[in-house]
């Protein structure tokens, strides 16, 4: 069983920055695909950012160039800097482990106004 704890959510004014850190459990990290989502209210969960094992990155359109995935794995860690934030990223973001099967963590809230 993987646990997946988000932080770091917060309100920030458009064009500001946040950082996310997602903790997860488990010895087998390394071997984790992870990903960061984000489901804004009335529309669909959205893959926002995915980092692989060998730690290639993989972006939705939307936020290339603005977001950044990265990943720890001597602290178990996975991080999604965000900058250039949009009224449009407002979202709850996941963090999600793929080994195995899926694990999701509860979710962080973030906020841009405009």
């Amino acid at each position: 069983q993987v646990q997946l704890v988000e932080s770091g959510g917060g309100l920030v004014q458009a064009g500001g920055s946040l950082r996310l850190s997602c903790a997860a459990s488990g010895d087998m990290f390394r071997f984790y695909v992870m990903r960061w989502h984000r489901q804004a209210p009335g529309k669909q969960r959205e893959l926002v950012a995915t980092i692989t094992i060998s730690g290639s990155t993989i972006y939705a359109d939307s936020v290339k160039g603005r977001f950044t995935i990265s990943r720890d794995n001597s602290q178990k860690m996975v991080y999604l800097q965000m900058s250039s934030l949009k009224p449009a990223d407002t979202a709850v973001y996941y963090c999600n482990a793929q080994f195995s099967d899926d694990y999701w963590g509860q979710g962080t809230q973030v906020t841009v106004s405009s």
